[in-house]
């Protein structure tokens, strides 16, 4: 094992969500024996997070676990649940957890993931969300009665996907975004407004180039202040207003943070024996420069690029993966495959007023597609933007 020759205390995984569980998965199957553990700080076995605004929110699946209690056992994977790591000791090799322990490590690996951006100076509230993990939707869940008037402040993914929950469930929705359209900042203002016509189109009251000034209520939110002086009566408030990287527990350990933990193109920090994946990793992009990766498929993945670098049994000359991700709203499976930048070249091949197909191009050449239920439209294009195919010929080709 090349990298873990000197290990002298198992693999330590700090985060307990999907990006953790796969690479305690990718470092079994590359061979690595040893011991191995995952910490997390919630009680809970690991969970899937995106049914979250989903289909828990809506009350049709509780249960999201990852894998039951015996593939941990089977796998010898020691869980370490409901107590955060608060610290890091890179010169010992410890990490330190807030229940007053600590754990050695030979490796480390950091899928310490996202925390939810709060919006400062709003009163304490009952019926006020922020949503990130099982138990807060399910708290969210309880207020969400058929008539009720629900703001949810944020149209990113997962506040769109809760705007189409509480739709579903019979609420009335305002959905307000201070970008010019929902999803702006992820797919560009073109294809945002096209989502945006569709909760329009479902009943929601979008209100884009707006946000939330200020709550009011005696005990439980009652009222909402929008930025542009508008009042709204409320009866629950859900926030989405982005995530930030949880890496407060790594500062002043030395590990190279930026916006998240820096690595290079195979997970790596600037310490050989510590290791970072999933959200909260910026890992070294073909620019040159760091990006972290939101989407749910590519903590997969990464899982097992960082696993073959750890144990020296990966393909260094492997293809890079195409990034793809995908979100639910109204029965419409929103998918994205390849790379969006906001001055991306944008050309709308479908538009049937509710699916969509959109190709993006940079310098003449296929970036990334969109599409909205037109999955085998999308899926066939991962080729074709891996190779960068001309956007003329398929311009050309595309359908009138």
């Amino acid at each position: 094992m090349s990298s873990n020759e000197n290990t002298v205390g198992p693999v330590v995984i700090v985060g307990a969500g999907l990006a953790a569980v796969r690479a305690a998965e990718e470092l079994r199957q590359s061979g690595y024996d040893g011991e191995l553990v995952i910490v997390g700080d919630e009680p809970h076995l690991p969970y899937d997070r995106p049914p979250l605004s989903k289909e828990v929110v809506r009350g049709e699946n509780d249960d999201t676990t990852l894998r039951p209690r015996e593939f941990f056992d089977e796998q010898r994977i020691d869980l370490r649940l409901g107590a955060a790591a608060t610290g890091l000791d890179r010169e010992n090799r410890t990490v330190s957890l807030s229940d007053g322990t600590e754990i050695a490590y030979g490796d480390l690996v950091i899928a310490t993931g996202l925390t939810p951006r709060r919006i400062p100076g709003l009163p304490e509230l009952d019926g006020v969300h922020v949503l990130r993990s099982v138990d807060e939707s399910r708290a969210l869940r309880a207020d969400l009665r058929e008539g009720a008037r629900a703001l949810v402040v944020g149209a990113g993914f997962i506040g769109c996907e809760l705007a189409a929950s509480m739709r579903g469930l019979g609420l009335d929705v305002v959905l307000v975004e201070p970008q010019p359209a929902p999803l702006a900042s992820v797919l560009g203002e073109q294809v945002g407004a096209l989502v945006g016509r569709m909760h329009r189109d479902e009943g929601v009251d979008v209100r884009a180039g707006v946000g939330l000034a200020s709550l009011t209520g005696d005990g439980r939110v009652s009222g909402a202040v929008l930025s542009d002086g508008t009042e709204l009566d409320v009866d629950v408030v859900a926030i989405g207003i982005g995530s930030v990287p949880v890496t407060g527990w790594l500062e002043g350990s030395g590990v190279a943070l930026g916006n998240g933990v820096l690595c290079d193109e195979v997970g790596r920090t600037d310490d050989p024996h510590v290791w970072a994946i999933g959200d909260v990793a910026a890992w070294r992009h073909e620019t040159g420069g760091h990006k972290r990766v939101e989407h749910w498929s590519n903590a997969g993945d990464q899982a097992k690029i960082l696993a073959g670098a750890l144990t020296g049994t990966g393909d260094p000359d492997a293809p890079a993966q195409v990034p793809y991700f995908w979100s639910d709203q109204y029965g419409l499976k929103i998918q994205a495959l390849g790379t969006v930048s906001a001055d991306d070249d944008v050309h709308v091949i479908k538009d049937d007023g509710r699916k969509f197909v959109v190709y993006y191009s940079r310098g003449g050449a296929l970036t990334a597609v969109v599409g909205a239920g037109s999955a085998g439209a999308v899926m066939k294009m991962r080729a074709k933007i891996a190779s960068g195919v001309p956007i003329g010929e398929l311009l050309e080709s595309a359908p009138a």
